[in-house]
């Protein structure tokens, strides 16, 4: 984790920060390696601190390397002390996303308690963990390449053996059943299972209803192996596919495939989003498409980067990423197809592997 910490250190001092607090769990694990649930960060220069409470202290000791592991005691107050001590007089950064106003007043509260010479001042930050996040190191692409795979396995095992009558619930059971029981720490979001009408709802929630021949079916899981999560979307059709749900499939597939092809290093998310965003509103459809494009997936099932017309930072390499249109009409119901790719040469690796347009 040294190579991380001397990231962070390098935008502190960007930012003119003498240290940083880090109190949101996903960050805290990507900087420290510590998994409890329970912990708060302190990262200086040339030091880094753990505070933890009594469940976790052999834990943190064991997974935290190069960490100063800080025996929290009961008192919040005592421990927060304690923990922001060695900043007095200076500027100490905060999770401004991850911090809600009641508790940073309840740090001011605790600080008030300080001698004058142990008070920091606690400044608000954005974004400057989650940055560093959205590229991702080898071993974290390694991670995230396992869990992909893992949810096509699960994927095609289900795909198999879907059948007319099977309920969108069990259709969600039977995609996790497989990834447990194949080596997988469980699902990285709910799944989704979305037949007929059902499916013009991006988000879906599956239902008892069963499945009908001639209907499509929309299905976006996930696994979360290592800690890492998969994200994956694919829309089958029970029976032989009829000629809207081929207009429309069709649609969807060649604005997904044109920005596989064409999205590249530096390009802004607001521009890979309209890649796909123009295939399908010159089809006819774009107001049937109304979510971004794409997110970022790592620790996280949605982190930065952001694929959508309000974001307009550069991609970077190294960065993995969703392309996911769909189109949605109420009534008929809709279609989204989901890969993950990385940026690698300037250009969009595939990892995703399932294949699309499987009938049932």
């Amino acid at each position: 984790m040294s190579h991380r910490l001397d990231r962070v250190r390098a935008a502190l001092a960007e930012q003119r920060l003498d240290g940083l607090l880090v109190s949101d769990g996903f960050n805290r694990r990507y900087l420290s390696g510590f998994t409890g649930s329970a912990g708060m960060l302190a990262i200086a220069p040339a030091a880094a601190r753990l505070a933890t409470d009594f469940r976790y202290w052999e834990q943190a000791e064991s997974q935290a390397a190069g960490f100063e592991v800080i025996h929290a005691p009961r008192d919040p107050g005592e421990w927060f002390r304690v923990l922001v001590a060695p900043f007095g007089g200076r500027r100490l950064g905060f999770e401004a996303e991850h911090v809600s106003v009641a508790q940073l007043g309840r740090w001011r509260e605790y600080l008030e308690a300080a001698p004058s010479g142990q008070r920091p001042e606690l400044v608000p930050v954005s974004g400057l963990v989650e940055a560093l996040r959205a590229i991702k190191s080898p071993d974290e692409l390694a991670s995230l390449t396992q869990a992909v795979a893992l949810g096509d396995a699960a994927f095609a095992d289900v795909a198999a053996r879907i059948r007319p009558g099977w309920s969108e619930r069990q259709v969600a059971w039977e995609v996790e059943r497989h990834i447990r029981e194949h080596g997988g720490d469980g699902i990285s979001f709910s799944t989704i299972v979305a037949g007929g009408a059902w499916g013009a709802m991006a988000h879906a929630r599956p239902r008892d209803v069963p499945l009908r021949d001639g209907e499509g079916v929309v299905i976006d899981m996930g696994a979360l192996a290592a800690g890492y999560c998969s994200d994956m979307t694919r829309t089958i059709y029970l029976g032989e596919p009829d000629p809207k749900f081929r207009e429309i499939y069709d649609i969807v597939l060649t604005a997904q495939l044109a920005a596989e092809e064409i999205i590249e290093t530096g390009m802004g998310e607001d521009t890979a989003h309209e890649i796909a965003h123009r295939v399908i509103r010159e089809a006819g459809y774009g107001d049937a498409f109304g979510h971004g494009l794409g997110h970022g997936i790592g620790l996280q099932v949605h982190e930065a980067p952001w694929l959508r017309p309000t974001s307009s930072a550069p991609l970077r390499e190294g960065m993995v990423f969703s392309i996911e249109p769909g189109i949605y009409i109420p009534g008929w119901g809709g279609v989204r197809i989901e890969d993950l790719v990385v940026l690698e040469d300037g250009h969009c690796r595939v990892l995703t592997r399932s294949p699309k347009l499987l009938a049932g």
